[in-house]
């Protein structure tokens, strides 16, 4: 086992600015005093953004406590299908990226992909870039949670423990 795959997804970002549904500006570099940042790429016209909803709504939930700040950024993908809520379904509040300029800098290319930032002095480091688990159909049936693994050892100081994982979902159209 070679650990030099973790070497190669070493880099920071320094900062991104994007805009709020109300036009405000949320600016990555303001999460610099949290324990990390999930930057979660979603389009509502994307069925696995859809089916990911719930499980985001309840991450984000659970690790504000310890320090993790969720972005959720809307991206458009290669699907003219307007987005279509679900009586229901959890709405995640998310920021606009329609000149993908954050999805570029962070080296995603479907929804939904999560990456998780790391604050380190000059900015952030990736410490991972992909699926948010191992099932996206049916979240009872996950058997390997990749983010919520991810973010239990960046929070007690360890590695990633992963860098990457492939993720399943619609393609963000370039």
């Amino acid at each position: 086992v070679t650990l030099a795959v973790g070497v190669a997804r070493a880099q920071t970002v320094t900062n991104f600015t994007l805009k709020t549904a109300s036009n405000t500006d949320v600016s990555l570099k303001s999460y610099a005093s949290d324990k990390a940042v999930v930057v979660v790429f979603l389009n509502p016209a994307c069925a696995f953004s859809r089916l990911y909803q719930e499980r985001l709504a309840s991450l984000s939930s659970a690790y504000r406590a310890k320090g993790v700040q969720f972005l959720f950024i809307n991206v458009p993908i290669n699907l003219d299908a307007p987005g279509t809520t679900v009586p229901g379904e959890v709405e995640l509040p998310t920021l606009t990226d329609a000149s993908l300029q954050v999805s570029n800098l962070l080296g995603v290319s479907k929804t939904a992909e999560a990456v998780v930032l790391e604050p380190v002095s000059g900015g952030f480091a990736i410490r991972y870039r992909g699926a948010i688990d191992d099932n996206p159909q049916v979240a009872n049936s996950v058997q390997q949670h990749y983010l919520k693994q991810v973010l239990d050892n960046v929070l007690a100081g360890r590695s990633a423990g992963v860098a990457d994982k492939r993720a399943a979902g619609c393609l963000i159209k370039r």
